[in-house]
């Protein structure tokens, strides 16, 4: 199993903008220096909170601050942009990595940046599958393009000058383009299936409860299944909400009960917004369980794991066993109220419970 990086970022909206960025670039660099294999950040344009505008201007940043990892969006809001300039920035920031690039793209769910864009009486699932689908053609395709849609036409047919290399957009270091990632939130979505017929990668969002994990690997294999595709377990991302400390009383403080836990405030940020949509059911550990009963201390005894490294390490490879296996655990950053506690947290992450998870694989495997 791999371990991978990903943050939204969540921050308190008090907090000094410029701090929390330094904060967050340096969680990256961190990772890449501990050997995690991937990391990734989200966007939205109109949070306090969620503090980053831009993953891929923010993934940029990182380009000559880590050597190793693969740095992705997750995700890349495609209704807010026009594809021509999703297309072109991708490509560059791929060469720019020169092909550590993975790009998870999204409909853009926060409904105050689709308000901002005048975009929030729009269909933005259907503006996300018509970007996407325009966004490969033009990586795929040629000049003039002529690429038609219900909500862009794009062409360079009236101005093509292949002699000076006008009228001509660039392609991805990465052939045919970077690996396309979806992240995926709701038990039974219907997205997952989607990118299963698209081969593209799965990720699950790191809030979502243990017991409806297992569905996403089911509905993709199901989409897979449809176009013809063999599901790779391998490419399937899991995020959870983890807090690694020596000691399993520090480790239950600040990752579940302490009040100014970083993982009870981000906990509290989501449930309260989703509670709001009316979106409650990733938190809950069955279908007959009521909203009032999603309280931030049940999601905290429920979905967050905290302990010593052997106790999370038991976690993950229970949650890997009731899953039937993934290929990239992906750690979900949080607020570093203390520094020195959100550095140790990763570091241990890297160096003492993963290869423990992986020792025990290896093992069974071998058993098998």
């Amino acid at each position: 199993m791999k371990l991978g990086f990903f943050t939204m970022p969540v921050h308190p909206k008090e907090r000094n903008y410029t701090e929390t960025l330094k904060e967050d670039r340096e969680a990256f660099i961190l990772a890449d220096k501990l050997g995690y294999a991937e990391a990734f950040c989200g966007e939205h344009l109109t949070d306090l909170c969620e503090n980053i505008p831009n993953s891929m201007m923010f993934v940029g940043s990182l380009m000559d601050a880590t050597k190793e990892i693969k740095l992705g969006t997750s995700v890349a809001n495609l209704p807010f942009s026009h594809p021509v300039v999703v297309a072109t920035n991708a490509a560059m920031l791929d060469h720019l990595l020169e092909g550590r690039l993975i790009l998870g793209f999204g409909a853009g769910i926060l409904r105050s940046d689709a308000e901002a864009l005048e975009l929030l009486e729009h269909d933005r699932g259907a503006m996300f599958v018509e970007s996407l689908d325009q966004v490969i053609k033009l990586w795929t395709g040629a000049a003039p393009y002529d690429v038609k849609g219900k909500f862009w036409n794009i062409s360079t047919a009236k101005t093509l000058w292949p002699e000076m290399g006008v009228g001509v957009m660039v392609k991805p270091y990465q052939l045919p383009h970077p690996p396309i990632m979806g992240t995926v939130t709701d038990p039974n979505s219907q997205g997952v299936v989607a990118l299963g017929r698209r081969g593209f990668i799965p990720a699950t969002a790191p809030y979502l409860h243990a017991n409806w994990v297992k569905n996403h690997w089911a509905l993709y294999e199901k989409g897979a299944a449809e176009a013809g595709r063999k599901a790779d377990r391998s490419i399937w991302r899991v995020a959870r909400s983890i807090f690694v400390a020596e000691d399993d009383k520090v480790a239950d403080a600040y990752g579940r009960s302490d009040a100014d836990s970083p993982y009870r405030f981000y906990m509290r940020q989501l449930s309260t917004k989703l509670a709001r949509a009316r979106k409650m059911g990733a938190f809950k550990r069955n279908d007959a369980m009521a909203d009032a009963d999603v309280t931030v201390d049940y999601i905290m005894r429920d979905i967050v794991i905290a302990g010593s490294p052997n106790k999370v390490a038991d976690a993950i490879l229970a949650l890997h066993e009731a899953t039937g296996g993934f290929g990239t655990l992906l750690y979900c950053g949080k607020n570093w109220t203390d520094p020195a506690l959100g550095r140790k947290s990763m570091a241990l992450m890297a160096e003492k419970v993963m290869p423990a998870v992986n020792d025990a694989l290896r093992t069974k495997n071998a058993a098998e």
